[in-house]
């Protein structure tokens, strides 16, 4: 079923009225158009309107998928149905308690400063090949542009030499998620990272047309990378370095993003900076809506715990009585 293509249901009116009010808000919504198509197609075929039963029945024709994908799609009919509510105040709205159990979430792994040098090392003894003649050069330069700038992996494998403006020295990542297009000025170092690279493949005559992929790679007909043959890289680089999760598990790709932004709030608390004050620039910079989704990137690692701790002891020391002196000495 088309984009455009209307549904038939009960539900048809207010699932076109739902969807076209995610999408005018900057979500894509493909995946839940998808899930609320299978719905329809089943409320149609029984002639029924979204009901405690219809939904049971709907849900038991998926039982065949995973439970955190069958969690996902129940949520999705959930919040259709807290739409819906809105102005039928009586209709059926899932039950939450009756979804399958949460997985655990990946735990995500904030790579060290050191790590990063090693990993900048290990690019060195990547083997060039045929399909990849600067291998090495162009895995330092996704490592420089994922840690420096907190880049999804599939923005940068979109990225095209053409969004590199090597006057103002910034990387324009266009129409992302939620359709949000951003521009991201370079460190020095990952600036000069880059250009190093672009002209490396001018000496070794390949492709530099603003049109090509930055993440170039022969084996794909002049197309970037594939996300399986970069993350399949990237494994041998965690390995090479011996960088491991506590779990024993490697690394993603990406908690690179979570890196980024755990070492931007860092290097804020170092400064002295207003980290409150800053966290929309962060949210701008990293493609969020807002800040409440840089949150979730913002993990209370040692290192910020004890800047955090540092600042406070620095400002608010004297307005803390310990209770000792409190009780007059009494213990």
């Amino acid at each position: 079923m088309s984009e455009d293509q209307a549904f038939v249901s009960v539900l048809a009116p207010t699932v076109m009225r739902y969807l076209a009010l995610k999408r005018a808000l900057g979500r894509r919504y493909d995946t839940e158009q998808r899930v609320l198509e299978s719905l329809d197609l089943f409320l149609t075929t029984q002639g029924s309107d979204l009901t405690a039963d219809t939904f049971a029945r709907w849900c038991r024709g998926e039982g065949h998928l995973a439970s955190g994908v069958r969690r996902n799609q129940m949520r999705i009919v959930r919040n259709l149905c807290l739409y819906r509510r809105r102005t039928e105040t009586t209709c059926f709205v899932p039950d939450l308690s009756l979804f399958p159990a949460l997985h655990q979430p990946v735990q995500p792994y904030i790579f060290r400063e050191t790590e990063i040098a090693r990993l900048l090392q290990g690019t060195a003894r990547l083997e060039r090949t045929p399909e990849s003649p600067l291998r090495p050069e162009l895995f330092r330069l996704a490592i420089t542009l994922l840690y420096t700038t907190g880049l999804r992996r599939g923005e940068l494998l979109r990225m095209t030499t053409g969004n590199y403006d090597p006057r103002e020295r910034t990387l324009l990542v266009h129409e992302t998620k939620f359709h949000k297009s951003r521009l991201l000025p370079l460190s020095p170092d990952a600036a000069d990272e880059l250009e190093g690279y672009l002209q490396a493949r001018h000496g070794h005559r390949l492709p530099v047309s603003s049109d090509t992929p930055l993440i170039w790679n022969r084996r794909t007909g002049g197309k970037a990378y594939t996300a399986v043959g970069f993350g399949r890289v990237f494994r041998e680089l965690f390995e090479t370095a011996g960088i491991r999760k506590p779990n024993g598990h490697l690394p993603r790709i990406h908690d690179f993003r979570h890196t980024y932004a755990c070492h931007a709030l860092l290097r804020w608390y170092r400064m002295g900076e207003d980290v409150q004050a800053k966290l929309p620039i962060l949210a701008t910079y990293m493609g969020h809506v807002s800040i409440v989704s840089t949150q979730y990137y913002l993990h209370l690692i040692e290192p910020v715990a004890t800047a955090a701790a540092e600042r406070f002891a620095r400002h608010c020391a004297g307005l803390v009585t310990p209770p000792a002196a409190a009780l007059g000495g009494e213990r």
